[in-house]
């Protein structure tokens, strides 16, 4: 059997492992806050998030383009004719996606919410720069690096905003009426919020997927460019095969990362679930559609909680849990890079054996 071929099925498959450690390692992200509150139970969150996820993975593709084309350059190896070059072209994805499982299950194993998506891209990175494969800087600058630093600040601000604006609105409202109709309300942010993640998470394994399709040379096979245009586009299948792997993690559930979120930072009310749920939605709906950005839920969803929080008080909130999250977030893009640089010698010399 052709080597190539065998590399990238095994390509396609971890990328929906991937997905599927995304989908239970994020799930806390759409309903931690929710099941907190106890405006849904558990399994009926879990279902409601894994059906807005495959919804959200059928929207739209331009984070899927971002992660495809805009942060290594594979055309070297895509374009030749050269199965050897194709084969390498491979394993440099192959060793990414080994990169971003690895530390997507160190994180959720210690019950921190860190971002698949900068796990993803620091295993991109990592293995481009083991190859010595063109990194684009630039496009990581302004998809990556810019918004892993504004869309907390954006979503700590907006949360804090709103949540005083809210405060204001109902502070003569009878308060367990009040908190009862947000725990309604809450139903829908929560399902909006997922909605949002499948729109951004499940795009970005479509992006790897391809990017294997690329390398392997079966592009042209799976129509991955259109020809009209000469743009990337997802062939459905795996639109359909990503949006099914991360709705399935997700309904498997992430409940380590769901008490982190829901219980360990702040204890949250109905009224503040909904603020908080709302905003990260919002942003996440933004970023794809208007900066096709593949921003970290995870960093969103966890600032507007904090955001939130502090309009009860600064000392509500756990900042010493805040800041082991933080750090988590950090260490994330070079942690996933470096074990992504290792699994591409490893992977290389065992290719090259065989």
């Amino acid at each position: 059997m052709d080597l190539n071929l065998i590399l990238v099925v095994m390509v396609i498959v971890i990328a929906l492992i991937f997905d599927f450690t995304n989908g239970f390692h994020d799930a806390a992200n759409a309903i931690a806050t929710s099941v907190s509150t106890r405006a849904l139970t558990p399994r009926v969150a879990l279902i409601m998030a894994a059906v807005m996820n495959i919804f959200g993975a059928l929207m739209g593709t331009e984070v899927a383009k971002t992660i495809g084309e805009g942060i290594i350059d594979i055309s070297h190896y895509s374009l030749s004719t050269d199965t050897g070059l194709q084969r390498e072209g491979l394993v440099i994805v192959l060793a990414a996606l080994v990169g971003a499982c690895t530390w997507n299950l160190i994180t959720w194993w210690f019950g921190l919410p860190s971002s698949s998506s900068h796990a993803l891209i620091g295993g991109l990175v990592g293995a481009g720069l083991a190859s010595a494969t063109a990194v684009k800087w630039t496009g990581i600058v302004q998809h990556v690096i810019v918004p892993m630093f504004a869309s907390p600040v954006i979503g700590f601000l907006l949360g804090f905003i709103l949540m005083k604006i809210v405060l204001w609105l109902f502070a003569n409202f009878p308060y367990h009426r009040t908190m009862r109709n947000f725990r309604l309300a809450q139903t829908l942010s929560a399902a909006a919020m997922a909605l949002g993640h499948g729109l951004q998470d499940a795009q970005k394994t479509m992006g790897v997927i391809v990017m294997a399709l690329i390398a392997g040379g079966y592009g042209e096979t799976h129509q991955v460019f259109d020809p009209a245009t000469g743009d990337m586009q997802i062939p459905l299948w795996v639109k359909l095969a990503a949006a099914g792997a991360i709705s399935l993690g997700t309904y498997s559930g992430g409940w380590r990362i769901m008490r982190t979120l829901g219980r360990k930072i702040i204890d949250l009310d109905p009224a503040r679930g909904f603020v908080a749920e709302t905003i990260s939605a919002a942003v996440l709906y933004l970023s794809a559609f208007v900066f096709h950005a593949p921003i970290s839920t995870t960093h969103t969803i966890t600032s507007a909680i904090l955001g939130v929080g502090s309009t009860r008080r600064f000392s509500a909130v756990r900042w010493g849990v805040a800041g082991n999250i933080v750090i988590a977030w950090f260490l994330t893009l070079p942690a996933a890079a470096a074990v992504a640089a290792v699994m591409f010698f490893a992977i290389h010399g065992l290719v090259g054996i065989v």
